[in-house]
């Protein structure tokens, strides 16, 4: 059996994915931006230029190349950035807005993507990374970490109010619950809550609250499972050592925020 012949069995035995998908899976650039690449015609799989974003390979049996080059694996690259509010968690805008890669402005990084999403009103912190089967593990896998916020309402809440939100709420066909929440401090009209939650559903916790006649003034996440936002200042970003990176999938310990 020759060995184009034996590759192509390899092939036959296990999943394929789209040209592009597979680029980005590496960590070389966005699904976005690898389509590009593949439309220009600087892919080649098998040494034949393809054209097609989800031309089907294998990643390690079929020979993918990039402007005639053998792509590896990039190594993982994981930053923390304390978003401010008013910008919007995505790579461009439709609507022309301000997003928070305005924050990496003449950083000279590699290719990142958001590992989940703050919404444009609500600010801290927001990992990044180059890795996105790592990032699932920490948006959506079984172990994913839990995620910290304090949140200023307009409203003192005593503890039935509490036990209410606790138990959660279906809104708008969507069963929204908390893992915690707690009274970090009051005043005479606002309070600031700490809330927990292991989910990230859309606006999960301005949805929950006002389900409850409670208004968001202010919210911040402050911990992702035993990382802290800590000092970092507002629009600031630093990278994740190799300690905080393992902490994120293997965490065991709720952080202290306050």
């Amino acid at each position: 059996m020759s060995a184009d012949q034996k590759r192509k069995e390899r092939a036959t035995q296990v999943v394929r994915h789209g040209v592009a998908r597979v680029l980005s899976k590496m960590g070389l650039a966005s699904r976005t931006q690898a389509s590009v690449w593949v439309r220009e015609g600087r892919v080649t799989v098998n040494q034949q230029i393809v054209r097609d974003p989800e031309h089907p390979v294998v990643q390690g049996v079929d020979d993918v190349r990039v402007d005639g080059q053998r792509p590896q694996s990039a190594a993982r690259h994981v930053i923390m950035l304390n978003k401010p509010r008013g910008l919007v968690t995505t790579t461009s805008d439709e609507k022309g807005r301000d997003t928070v890669y305005q924050c990496f402005a003449n950083s000279h990084l590699p290719w990142l993507a958001p590992v989940g999403r703050l919404d444009k009103a609500s600010e801290g912190l927001l990992l990044f990374c180059n890795d996105p089967v790592w990032a699932a593990q920490i948006t959506d896998g079984p172990a994913r970490p839990d995620k910290t916020y304090h949140v200023q309402v307009n409203a003192n809440l005593d503890d039935s109010a509490l036990a209410q939100i606790a138990a959660g709420a279906e809104v708008e066909g969507e069963f929204l619950s908390v893992v915690a929440i707690s009274v970090l401090r009051s005043g005479k009209r606002n309070s600031w809550l700490e809330i927990v939650l292991n989910e990230g559903k859309n606006r999960h916790i301005r949805r929950l609250l006002s389900h409850f006649n409670i208004r968001v003034v202010r919210l911040m996440r402050v911990a992702i499972g035993t990382l802290v936002l800590g000092t970092l200042a507002k629009g600031q970003w630093r990278p994740l050592d190799l300690s905080e990176i393992d902490s994120l999938t293997n965490h065991s310990v709720k952080p202290s925020t306050q």
